[in-house]
């Protein structure tokens, strides 16, 4: 049974809603370009690729998308519109197939690890103290014991949002306070979770530094401290990206990618874009498995990646 297969009927309908607008947008355009066509010719496809990457799927995988699409078409002999979705369909669902999470830890199976460590990462904005409430939340529900460190601290706003978060979810929140080493915060935060059986233990960190390299150094120093009270962690390094900021998501992947060894990805508020076309692109590129989407202002609205499912919502 796949990870989606566990939500309720109410968690499908709401990843209906949230991509319906990305949904609209990318069909409504296609339908268009199609109308007087009996076959895929060059003139479509060039407006396909458009469309594409007006969605922000990005060049690099639109082209593969119509590349394999054309070999398709040469195959199968495409003869209407439904076909055709059903061959883009079957297509970006190969292109998300690295997104299998069976490998990955979910709410209930963390991977036989005691406590899970998950290190966030993100530029300030996309939403990451609101996806950690949103985890904790989840984790909680799960029946698991969730600590949160407050290792964001150039901003006393989210050392503030972090324990709100805390407070509503009732969970432990592990702070020092603003201008205080974020290393130290996480080393504290990890220690109380091993003290207390904990089974889940989130750190945030800062969404912004001076530069690269400081950013480098600062992600390198909190894994190192982590590392010392639990030699594995932090078993998940999570990177939050806005998928409404299309091509920002990308950049920001790059750079994060590059600074530190991210092994999961979280899309947030897809359901406020019609530029969803961002987790195909982004998954396909960088070859970091998408694990939660956003799609919603609820706390229950941020779900599990399940490719298949995404797919469905996406043609269906």
């Amino acid at each position: 049974m796949g990870i989606f297969n566990l939500f309720s009927k109410d968690k499908k309908e709401k990843l209906d809603q949230g991509l319906s607008k990305t949904k609209t947008n990318l069909f409504s355009k296609i339908s268009k370009a199609l109308v007087g066509k009996s076959t895929v010719d060059d003139s479509f496809l060039d407006e396909l690729e458009e469309i594409l990457v007006s969605s922000d799927v990005g060049i690099h995988t639109t082209l593969k998308i119509i590349e394999r699409l054309q070999k398709r078409v040469t195959i199968e002999k495409y003869i209407n519109s439904s076909e055709l979705n059903t061959i883009l369909k079957e297509e970006i669902a190969h292109l998300l197939e690295e997104n299998n999470n069976e490998s990955l830890s979910t709410f209930e199976n963390l991977q036989g690890k005691k406590p899970y460590v998950i290190m966030v990462v993100g530029v300030n904005g996309v939403g990451k103290t609101t996806t950690i409430g949103k985890l904790a939340n989840q984790f909680k529900k799960s029946g698991k014991h969730v600590v949160l460190g407050a290792a964001d601290t150039f901003r006393a706003a989210a050392v503030m949002q972090l324990k709100i978060w805390g407070e509503r979810n009732g969970v432990k929140v592990v702070e020092h306070g603003m201008n205080t080493d974020p290393a130290s915060v996480a080393f504290d935060a990890v220690k109380f979770a091993v003290d207390e059986n904990a089974d889940v233990v989130i750190i945030d960190t800062a969404g912004r530094l001076h530069n690269k390299i400081g950013l480098m150094n600062e992600l390198t120093k909190i894994k190192k401290v982590m590392s010392k009270v639990v030699p594995d962690s932090p078993h998940e390094v999570l990177l939050v990206l806005d998928a409404s900021t299309g091509q920002n998501a990308f950049e920001q992947a790059k750079q994060f990618t590059s600074a530190t060894e991210v092994n999961a990805l979280a899309l947030t508020k897809l359901d406020g874009t019609a530029k969803g076309g961002v987790v195909i692109g982004i998954a396909d590129q960088f070859k970091v498995p998408v694990k939660y989407i956003g799609v919603g202002e609820g706390i229950d609205d941020l779900q599990i990646f399940n490719r298949q499912e995404f797919v469905d919502s996406l043609f269906n």
